[in-house]
């Protein structure tokens, strides 16, 4: 179906994606990061009538406006493969992450690649993070590269906030109509780039750009796949 929202499911697919990826992150002699699925980020959408009471103050986002935290999948040609809208925005991005049904798939087994996300998440066996103090020259190319692959999350978000208004601006429809509209809006996005309309890229500043929280959970068995990761293809 046209403007499908999946992760890649056939062999061939996810070759192509990781292939992709695995370009979009070389430089200066470095060869990109294998196996990457998709990069993943939240993105906050204005809520503009909700009224303040206890109940909604939890869509107060920290940058202080009621939204939704709507965590996404893209790929590397700007589509988005994975979406989650119905998060408040006062919830943090590695909670909505660990509490995904694409978290169960990859803890499951039933997705074998790896996402990559930034420093707000979790290190996983499935989901490269930046380093926080890369005390090497293996570790900073590996931050360079991860950094180059990751943007392209913040291109799509940047794309599709430009050509939905309304997703800036802020919904006025009832919670329960909302979800309903950012999914279209990503629907009608992927379809657009089938269709090869795509808007000319300009620079795109969010609200109040505010740090990166840790993520509130974080198991230890990523740290020894992300460094060994480093060890074979960065030293």
């Amino acid at each position: 179906m046209r403007g499908t929202i999946k992760m890649p499911s056939t062999i061939e697919n996810k070759l192509t994606t990781r292939q992709a990826f695995q370009e979009m992150g070389k430089g200066r002699g470095d060869v990109g990061l294998p196996g990457i699925d998709g990069a993943i980020d939240c993105t906050h959408i204005r809520l503009s009538n909700v009224h303040l009471n206890n109940i909604q103050e939890v869509y107060r986002n920290r940058k202080g406006f009621f939204s939704l935290n709507v965590q996404a999948v893209v790929g590397p040609s700007l589509e988005f493969y994975d979406i989650v809208p119905e998060w408040p925005g006062s919830q943090h991005d590695s909670r909505i992450f660990q509490n995904s049904r694409l978290h169960m798939r990859y803890v499951e087994g039933y997705l074998d690649g790896c996402l990559i996300g930034d420093a707000g998440y979790p290190c996983l066996p499935f989901l490269l993070t930046p380093l926080a103090n890369p005390d090497t020259e293996a570790k900073r190319r590996y931050n360079e590269v991860h950094t180059r692959t990751r943007i392209v999350v913040e291109r799509v978000f940047g794309i599709w906030k430009r050509r939905f208004p309304c997703l800036s601006k802020g919904l006025s429809t009832k919670l329960i109509c909302t979800t309903t509209v950012i999914v279209a809006c990503a629907v009608l996005h992927n379809m657009s780039l089938i269709l090869q309309d795509v808007p000319l890229e300009e620079e795109y500043v969010e609200d109040e750009v505010v740090p990166v929280e840790p993520p509130n959970w974080q198991p230890g068995d990523g740290f020894a796949m992300r460094q060994a990761l480093i060890d074979r293809i960065f030293i």
